[in-house]
């Protein structure tokens, strides 16, 4: 076969834009051949719901709900590292990558894309449960910010999944530093509960994670909770510097190449 008979050379054959396709499609197909990955990201946020709801007074609730729609969108920069490992470690996909023109931001994106499709049902599950819980509504300005803080939150936990894949040597040890990291960053966070209740220390502590401030955008344009230390407009623009920051420095100490 000659040169010019390669499919990949044809005219007829688009060149661009099927990247991304390609990888929602593998995270279509991971729910579609097995539904329970599509339950699977429901159960932790709802273990910790059930109990905070025993717990705690019934006016949190709404605001409970939203983070764990936001714990569990980062919690997706944890399946972003379990599957960055897998392929580098075990398939050795990334070096196809590399020798690619596709470039280590389109990978990590493609990835993160492809680890989001799972985690949609558990969002639009607990999407309806927060309209149901809040008995006032939630004006849209609310759920712009809630989207918003989603994204954001996802690019990041996705930029930083993947610098720890390349620096894990065994796929053994996926499952203990993937869970330690997101599970204490979602505990560090006042995700799940007001910043004021935390203490002092805990609270300056937690002035430096973009998801505190994702938490308190969310609560505060939705009307669900106190706020804190800075008006709701630099609650989106810390959100925002902070996520930039921890972007650049994931991607800086992210080995591409080597």
């Amino acid at each position: 076969m000659t040169a010019a008979a390669l499919p990949g050379d044809s005219p007829r054959v688009p060149r661009e834009g099927r990247v991304f396709p390609g990888f929602a499609f593998m995270g279509w197909r991971w729910i579609s051949r097995n539904p329970a990955a599509a339950i699977a990201p429901v159960l932790v946020p709802f273990i910790f719901l059930y109990f905070l709801r025993l717990v705690s007074p019934a006016s949190y609730f709404p605001a409970e709900v939203v983070g764990a729609m936001l714990f569990t969108t980062q919690n997706i920069g944890n399946w972003v590292l379990g599957d960055s490992a897998t392929w580098r470690i075990e398939n050795a996909i990334q070096d196809m990558f590399i020798a690619s023109p596709l470039g280590k931001l389109r990978y990590l994106l493609g990835i993160a894309v492809s680890n989001l499709i799972p985690a949609v049902p558990a969002l639009a599950v607990m999407a309806g449960l927060l309209v149901w819980v809040t008995p006032g509504g939630i004006p849209w300005v609310g759920w712009l910010a809630l989207l918003g803080s989603i994204l954001v939150l996802w690019v990041v936990a996705s930029a930083i999944g993947i610098m720890m894949s390349s620096r894990i040597q065994s796929r053994r040890e996926v499952w203990p530093v993937g869970n330690l990291t997101f599970t204490t960053l979602g505990m560090l966070s006042p995700l799940y509960y007001p910043l004021s209740v935390l203490p002092p220390a805990w609270q300056v502590a937690a002035l430096f994670f973009p998801s505190t401030y994702a938490a308190l955008l969310a609560r505060g344009a939705m009307g669900l909770g106190s706020g804190g230390p800075f008006p709701l407009p630099w609650d989106g623009v810390l959100l925002g510097v902070l996520a930039v920051i921890g972007t650049v420095v994931a991607l800086h100490y992210y080995r591409w190449g080597e």
